[in-house]
């Protein structure tokens, strides 16, 4: 039935076509990067290649270490991805389970929970990402958990809102007046009717952590040289906008690109799994 609403919404919506597109390229150029990939991303080819233009051997030039852009930006697109997965996966994982918990038992555990996304709410989300990554040494893992960690809170209230209105339901009520285990209840009744819902959340939350990624990188706080990473790529050619602006140019593109395709994917996902959307 899902595969059916899908791929009828696939069909219908160009913008969704869209989404999907950019999303398998940005997938494509992950996987494949070690075959597509003209040169090695951190060495390059040794050539005194500096500060090449586009065209010939290098199709989006080089930077001022004289490493072929195109490769980085191929393989930077692992990196994004990577992030935007795992720290989504986290975020998921935490906001999910306090969001069932905190909309199941109410009370003290909701007050609880709620106030402690509205702290993580309360802080500009890049500053909050900013002042976590400052505290720890910066690496990869330390990028997967602060995103996930600071994405956690609008998946908990998303989450919550929904089991507020389900755990009311009747087939609900008829499982809790049959003894079923709160366990139970919670995993085979309330988890898979916010199930759509967590799923557009995450997919819109990959773009967030793709930009967040980059914004770290950006800074000196994400990835660490000589990593390919978009966000320092944009960094390096910062100060080269005006003889070599193909440094920042290309990587700036890949994340717009990344971004705008995960957003109109989340989009239509999101308009596939409403009903109200569909009919209108």
């Amino acid at each position: 039935m899902a595969q059916g609403v899908l791929w009828a919404r696939f069909r219908q919506d160009r913008w969704f076509q869209a989404g999907v597109g950019l999303v398998g390229l940005v997938v494509l150029a992950a996987l494949l990067a070690p075959w597509l990939a003209p040169f090695d991303p951190i060495t390059g080819d040794l050539r005194n290649a500096y500060l090449l233009g586009p065209g010939g051997r290098y199709l989006l030039g080089t930077d001022a270490q004289g490493r072929d852009v195109l490769s980085r930006v191929l393989y930077g697109a692992r990196l994004s991805l990577s992030v935007g997965l795992i720290s989504q996966a986290v975020a998921a994982a935490l906001g999910v389970t306090l969001g069932l918990l905190s909309g199941y038992y109410g009370r003290w555990v909701d007050a609880l929970v709620m106030r402690l996304a509205d702290v993580t709410l309360a802080f500009p989300t890049l500053l909050l990402l900013i002042a976590v990554a400052a505290a720890v040494s910066p690496s990869l893992p330390m990028v997967f958990v602060v995103i996930g960690a600071v994405g956690w809170a609008g998946m908990a209230r998303l989450v919550r809102s929904q089991v507020l209105v389900l755990k009311g339901s009747e087939y609900v009520l008829a499982a809790r007046a049959l003894g079923a285990p709160d366990k139970r209840v919670l995993l085979r009744h309330l988890l898979p009717n916010v199930r759509n819902q967590v799923i557009i959340a995450t997919t819109l939350g990959i773009a967030g952590a793709i930009m967040a990624e980059a914004a770290l990188s950006f800074v000196g706080l994400g990835a660490q040289p000589p990593t390919p990473s978009w966000g320092a790529m944009v960094a390096d050619g910062r100060d080269l906008l005006r003889v070599a602006p193909w440094v920042s140019f290309a990587p700036g593109l890949a994340i717009g690109l990344a971004v705008l395709g995960f957003n109109l994917l989340g989009d239509g996902l999101r308009e596939a799994f409403d009903p109200r959307r569909r009919e209108s």
